[in-house]
């Protein structure tokens, strides 16, 4: 994973730091709740800075992403925009897309459904990030 230096990489509730002074990310797990999620470390600060987005965002956004996992994060972003619209066709509709055109909107809704949880990004090995 290359980290893009320069990049402001927000943190949530207004903060941002650049992704080149980020040195660590804790999860927090006692006392976590709305505008508590993740513990940032810096290199300019002695105590963390705590989060309000999780560490995965974080870390994501800190990334230099290939043009390819932008695509396959694009990909997932229509998948979901057309599962969204699938959903909202009325059951008139449905049953008359079905019998008329062979097109069963559950059996679509379910595929791009499955599409979108399996083509998730893997989680990256923030180990990288500190060697």
């Amino acid at each position: 994973m290359d980290i893009k230096p320069d990049r402001m990489v927000h943190l949530g509730y207004g903060k941002y730091w650049r992704s080149d002074a980020i040195v660590g990310l804790m999860p927090i797990e006692s006392e976590r709740g709305p505008g508590r999620r993740t513990e940032v470390y810096t290199a300019t600060l002695s105590h963390p800075i705590v989060a309000s987005r999780s560490e995965q965002a974080i870390l994501e956004d800190m990334a230099l992403a290939s043009g390819e996992q932008f695509q396959m994060q694009e990909a997932r972003a229509v998948m979901g925009d057309m599962v969204d619209a699938l959903t909202d066709i009325p059951d008139v509709l449905r049953r008359l897309l079905a019998n008329e055109a062979r097109f069963d909107v559950e059996a679509w809704v379910r595929r791009l459904r499955e599409t979108v949880k399996t083509a998730g990004v893997e989680s990256p090995d923030q180990s990288e990030l500190f060697g």
